[in-house]
C-alpha cells in the first residue's frame, strides 16, 4: 500500500509538456499573425470589461449605503460602455491598449532608473538599470509608430510573451521529468496536467 501510495505520489508530481507546447504554438501564430491577434487582445478585452460590467452590476446592490451602490453601478456602466465600444471599435481599441501599454513601458523604465540610482551600491543591480533603458527604448519605439503600428506591436508583444513564456515552462517541465528520472521516482509514461 506504501508502494502504491508512493507512486500515486510521484505521477502526480510529473509536469505536462502539452501546455507548454499549445503556449509555443499559439505564440508563433500570434507573431506570424500580428494583426489578428491584436483584435483578438482588443475583443478579449471588451468581453472581459463586459462580463466584470455585470458582475460589478450584481455586486453593487449587495453594498450597504447609498453612496457605495451609486459608485458601483457608475463603475460597472463605465466598464459596460467601455467593453461594448471596444467590442464595436476593436481597430480603436486597439490603438488605446497600444498606447496605454507605452505609457505603462515609459512609466516602467523612469522607475527602473531612479531605482537604480537609489540601489547602485547593490550588487547586480545593474540590471535593473538595463531593464529601464530598455523599456523607455521600447516606449518611445511604441510611440514613434503610434497609432499605425498599433495594429502589429500588441499581437507581436503577446507572441512574444506567449512564445517565451511556452519555452520556459517546457524547460522547466523537462528539468523536473529529468530529476526525478535521476533520482528514480518517475512512473507511467502517461502526461499529468501541470
Amino acid at each position: 500500500m506504501n508502494a502504491e501510495s508512493n507512486t500515486f505520489q510521484y505521477s502526480r508530481v510529473r509536469p505536462s509538456i502539452f501546455w507548454p507546447v499549445v503556449m509555443i504554438v499559439v505564440g508563433i501564430l500570434a507573431l506570424w499573425l500580428p494583426v489578428a491577434s491584436s483584435i483578438g487582445v482588443a475583443r478579449l478585452l471588451g468581453w472581459l470589461l463586459v462580463f466584470d460590467a455585470v458582475f460589478q452590476l450584481i455586486h453593487s446592490f449587495r453594498s450597504e449605503g447609498v453612496g457605495h451602490v451609486a459608485w458601483k453601478v457608475l463603475v460597472a456602466l463605465i466598464f459596460l460602455v467601455v467593453g461594448i465600444y471596444f467590442l464595436v471599435h476593436p481597430l480603436l481599441a486597439v490603438a488605446l491598449v497600444t498606447l496605454a501599454l507605452a505609457t505603462f513601458f515609459l512609466v516602467e523604465g523612469v522607475v527602473d532608473v531612479f531605482s537604480y540610482f537609489a540601489a547602485r551600491e547593490t550588487r547586480a543591480s545593474h540590471w535593473i538599470l538595463l531593464n529601464g533603458i530598455v523599456s523607455i527604448i521600447l516606449a518611445v519605439m511604441i510611440w514613434r509608430h503610434w497609432p499605425t503600428g498599433s495594429l502589429w506591436v500588441l499581437g507581436v508583444l503577446v507572441g512574444v510573451g506567449l512564445l517565451m513564456t511556452g519555452v520556459s515552462r517546457l524547460m522547466i517541465a523537462l528539468a523536473i521529468r529529468t530529476y526525478l528520472k535521476q533520482t528514480g521516482r518517475e512512473t507511467g509514461g502517461n502526461l499529468r496536467a501541470a
